[in-house]
């Protein structure tokens, strides 16, 4: 059965009546291969003497239709499940991914309306949700699930150094997780903007599921008596995992975006460089150059001013690449195109130049690969002006 067939199982599968006492457990699963499955999984798990599940607020079909353009524009509707828990155990450990259990500290009043909180959030009417990456997922839900079940607080512990560094942001924590995907996290830093760069919360930072994990290891809660008591009684290993863990192996250097962005200023600066000596311009790079920024152009449009998602503007991006750059594609092929990509290239110069400036005093972080791939739209820039006044001025002689 595919992971996919299976997900659907368990989110069309009534939830199991559980009479108490009912124990309840924070299931995590770590990173898989997917790029979904990048900062882990999360579950919780409730059991009695009879019954054990395990609910799940991380489902969703590919195959819903327009899925694709639906979560594009941030209408990412996902729905919560509840399965036997070895079926969802089984799920992650035949990917060889670690699975571990942190069994919750609740009272049997606090179970109770865990519980019962659970099975109306599983009701058909209120099983589906509009899932955000960073404030509202599956492991978001479990500790607002906690928290209403107690009726106060989780004071989380602290998460990492290693995952935010000295910055937390959610950005940086994205750029943890996604080490060994720079495609993907290109791709990120290309969609959302200065908005991922905002200092984030300790409990914020635990939207990825595996920095929930480690923030719940040493969470505290208040007991009967005012008397803050640990969170988690005990964690067991349910899937050892791979040695190596379940993701791919890192991104060779050479097929890296920052590799191919810099072979592509080379290729730049050299064609460039020959056009200035023998004065005369290579169209065809400009049109294919151009034409690729415009295309992202339309895409970061889209993000900023249709999409629902969270923080796509302001993206300073948009300094950069914006559909105007369809222009000097489409002009520098016309006879009286000259003057119009002239006046957008002078136009352009001074944007790129402004968006290092902003870089630089980090009002929206952007990924390494950028830099080359901006000075290449600079010397383009550059070439095309020395060349205009040249030619301007070999004619007024």
């Amino acid at each position: 059965m595919t992971r996919l067939k299976t997900l659907l199982i368990a989110a069309i599968m009534p939830f199991i009546s559980l009479a108490g006492p009912i124990e309840a457990s924070v299931i995590t699963c770590f990173p898989g291969s997917e790029i979904y499955e990048l900062e882990g999984h999360s579950g919780l798990r409730l059991r009695d003497s009879i019954n054990d599940i395990t609910v799940n607020w991380g489902l969703f079909d590919f195959n819903a239709p327009n899925f694709v353009y639906r979560f594009v524009k941030g209408e990412t509707d996902y729905r919560a499940g509840a399965c036997p828990t070895d079926m969802f155990v089984g799920l992650y450990a035949g990917d060889g991914r670690k699975v571990m259990e942190q069994r919750l500290n609740l009272t049997a009043r606090q179970a109770e309306t865990l519980t019962s909180l659970v099975r109306e959030n599983l009701r058909p009417e209120n099983r589906v949700y509009r899932y955000n990456y960073v404030k509202d997922n599956c492991s978001t839900r479990i500790l607002d699930m906690i928290e209403r079940a107690i009726g106060d607080t989780v004071s989380l512990g602290v998460a990492p150094e290693n995952i935010t560094g000295d910055h937390p942001s959610f950005r940086n924590s994205m750029r943890h997780y996604h080490a060994t995907y720079p495609w993907y996290q290109f791709g990120i830093d290309l969609a959302l903007g200065s908005g991922l760069d905002r200092p984030i919360s300790n409990r914020e930072q635990g939207y990825a599921p595996v920095t929930m994990f480690h923030l719940l290891e040493k969470a505290t809660i208040p007991d009967s008596t005012g008397r803050q008591v640990p969170l988690v009684l005990g964690t067991t290993v349910l899937n050892e995992g791979l040695p190596q863990g379940a993701s791919l192996p890192p991104t060779p250097f050479w097929q890296s975006p920052l590799f191919i962005s810099w072979i592509l200023f080379i290729v730049t600066l050299s064609i460039s460089i020959n056009d200035i000596r023998r004065k005369r311009l290579t169209r065809w790079l400009t049109a294919v150059i151009y034409s690729v920024s415009g295309v992202a152009g339309l895409i970061i449009t889209f993000l900023i001013f249709i999409s629902e998602h969270e923080a796509t503007s302001p993206n300073w991006l948009y300094l950069w690449l914006n559909p105007l750059c369809f222009i000097p594609a489409i002009c520098v092929w016309l006879k009286k195109g000259k003057i119009t990509v002239y006046s957008y290239q002078i136009v352009n110069f001074v944007a790129l130049i402004l968006l290092i400036i902003l870089w630089s005093v980090n009002v929206q972080s952007l990924n390494p690969a950028f830099l080359p791939l901006i000075l290449c739209n600079l010397v383009l820039s550059a070439t095309y002006i020395g060349l205009y006044q040249c030619h301007t001025r070999t004619r007024r002689q």
